[in-house]
């Protein structure tokens, strides 16, 4: 396999605001994506040359309906030839790995600090010298499809679940190892936060159950992990009773409460007054905390749209309004992360206003970007 090496000149503002977020991916989209990835040298907002490998690219994953799986990897600052390597899935569901890459684990940081777009300015990234990536090699993927820079050409493809993307994942494994077979020998873990709780186990049995049926490409499987893991419903939200006592958010009084009047089942639907006032109170706190990580200050969503679930679609299927000026921008200490979307025919779209990451999200960008790209 051809890699070919890419050093971006400068754009007019707005589009390099997009490639800054982006990576440059979009044009991608309309060519035959397999062929080569692309090995990023520079930045824009970042000073000089990238200070480690980063290499972004396609991988088919449905050749029905040409569904396609984005990835960034980015190769060990340490020892690449021994150094652990970690697939890494992003929560969500169907967030983009940038969530990962620039707010949590990877290499790169966005410097906290206003800019103008409109005096040509980019925001500006700086190197973390933290970065998982010190001492793995990391596989940042957008998956399901539709997440990021993920995609499908048929409508079709976009309609996955937790088992058809986990298979698909294994898949993109099995041919991404394939074109680079000198990570085989390499300790592989499987890793993921949030919703990747429930994807991570099942891949990596599925990656487990290949590898002892003698299936290439063998990979050299030692465990998985996940972080803030989602794992169901009743143990996810039961259990933030006791880790909200335990930090001190809810008083010793009141957890004594809902443990003595509230049983299981009852977070969202207590069945008796006593019950009810206590989770009043508590969910009264809850509220005051970013329930991503509570030391995290609780940022307002500041979306156009409403937060009811129906809009919060990878496939577009109508413009639901514009806001006539621009959504005030949240304090400098909040997070903030952004998400291209797909029209119905998967093209790619970055709405000319503040959108959400995710399902789920830490936070929304207060960064206008192009309307379309074509």
């Amino acid at each position: 396999m051809k890699t070919r090496l890419l050093s971006h000149a400068p754009a007019p503002r707005l589009r390099l605001v997009f490639l800054l977020l982006c990576f440059f991916p979009a044009l991608l989209r309309f060519v035959s994506t397999e062929a080569a990835p692309t090995v990023v040298t520079t930045l824009p907002g970042f000073d000089g040359a990238l200070p480690f490998r980063l290499e972004t690219g396609y991988v088919t994953v449905d050749e029905e309906n040409g569904a396609e799986l984005f990835y960034y990897f980015i190769e060990s600052e340490g020892d690449p030839r021994r150094d652990p390597v970690v697939l890494w899935l992003t929560g969500g569901d169907r967030c983009t790995a940038l969530s990962a890459l620039f707010f949590e684990i990877g290499p790169l940081k966005f410097i906290t600090e206003p800019y103008n777009q409109n005096n040509g300015t980019v925001p500006r990234l700086r190197y973390h010298p933290y970065s998982w990536t010190k001492v793995a090699s990391v596989l940042f993927v957008d998956s399901p499809v539709g997440a990021g820079f993920s995609f499908s050409r048929n409508p079709q493809g976009y309609h996955v679940g937790d088992v058809s993307s986990s298979l698909q994942l294994k898949k993109f494994l099995t041919k991404w190892f394939t074109e680079h077979p000198n990570y085989l020998a390499n300790p592989f873990y499987v890793g993921g936060d949030s919703y990747g709780g429930k994807l991570v186990p099942f891949l990596a049995q599925k990656i487990s159950e290949d590898i002892e049926d003698g299936l290439g490409p063998v990979t050299n499987l030692k465990g998985y992990l996940v972080g803030n893991p989602g794992t169901g419903e009743s143990i996810d939200m039961e259990s933030r009773v006791p880790f909200l006592h335990g930090v001190g958010i809810i008083s010793d009084q009141l957890y004594e409460t809902i443990k003595e009047h509230c049983q299981a089942g009852d977070l969202f639907n207590p069945k008796n007054v006593l019950c009810a006032q206590a989770l009043d109170k508590y969910n009264q706190l809850y509220n005051e905390i970013s329930d991503a990580h509570i030391l995290y200050k609780k940022c307002a969503y500041v979306s156009p749209r409403p937060n009811d679930g129906t809009t919060e679609r990878k496939i577009l299927k109508e413009e639901t309004g514009v806001p006539k000026s621009s959504p005030p921008r949240p304090p400098m200490n909040c997070q903030v992360s952004d998400l291209l979307t797909h029209d119905d025919e998967g093209s790619p779209r970055c709405w000319h206003l503040v959108i959400r990451l995710c399902k789920r999200p830490l936070s929304v960008v207060w960064i206008r970007l192009l309307d379309q790209i074509h």
